[in-house]
């Protein structure tokens, strides 16, 4: 439409040549044409500011937040999902808020409820122990969780507390921003990866989330109930570690 209305005031320009002489043609085409140019930049400019309006308006507070401390205030009282009302403390995230290394679970489990910290009780005892023989300390990387209240006797999350709870997540990494995610556990992920795969089919392979590698070994959790996995987990967090190490050399 642009094209053709421009194309019609030119040609009509130009059926008035005779009369008005070449000077007219010269000088008012130019001015067309800038005319056209500037609209045609205007309404591009509209389409921009626009578009930015409608995303502002569902962006929601906590996405706005500036450091870790700012956002755990700004969530801690969520009451998004039931889970809301049967947790004991909200369970936010620990460890180095600058981490290069990130680990992520599914949930927290009873002592995570009780004391409001993830991976804690004999879980997180044996996650340190790999931490360290990898060399880590629990301080040097930061950890959280897909959900952070408590299922009821530990099940699985279901669909819906994940959707409504992973931006929280999502937020911790953008503030984190590690290079390498280690996922503990099947549900933590496909959680983050979007995915429905097997921990088996997981474990084969790095992903990609927003430019950040992913890693996916077994829960702690799950170790202590099988202690034949441990081997594979090793086999798992050496390769995390080789990879950290390529990532942080420069």
């Amino acid at each position: 439409m642009e094209l053709t209305a421009k194309k019609l005031l030119i040609e009509a320009i130009k059926d008035q040549q005779n009369i008005f002489g070449d000077f007219l043609l010269e000088n008012v085409s130019e001015s067309v044409e800038e005319s056209l140019s500037k609209k045609s930049a205007a309404i591009k400019e509209t389409d921009k500011s626009e578009v930015s309006l409608t995303e502002n308006l569902f962006v929601e507070n906590f996405q706005k937040a500036e450091s870790l401390t700012d956002l755990n205030n700004q969530i801690c009282d969520c009451q998004k999902c039931a889970l809301g009302k049967t947790r004991t403390k909200f369970v936010f995230g620990v460890g180095n808020p600058t981490a290069d290394a990130m680990l992520i679970g599914e949930a927290p489990g009873r002592d995570e409820d009780l004391q409001g910290e993830p991976f804690v009780g004999r879980a997180g005892k044996l996650l340190n122990d790999i931490l360290k023989a990898i060399k880590f300390e629990r301080e040097d990387v930061y950890i959280a969780n897909i959900l952070k209240c408590r299922p009821p006797n530990n099940r699985d999350p279901l669909p819906g507390e994940m959707e409504t709870c992973i931006p929280y997540l999502h937020k911790q990494i953008d503030l984190v921003k590690p290079k390498i995610i280690l996922c503990l556990g099947r549900v933590a992920a496909n959680g983050l990866l979007d995915k429905k795969l097997s921990l088996g089919q997981l474990r084969e392979s790095v992903y990609d989330f927003n430019g950040i590698k992913v890693m996916a070994t077994y829960h702690p959790a799950a170790l202590l109930r099988n202690p034949n996995w441990k081997r594979g987990c090793w086999e798992d967090v050496q390769k995390f570690r080789k990879l950290y190490d390529d990532l942080t050399a420069n």
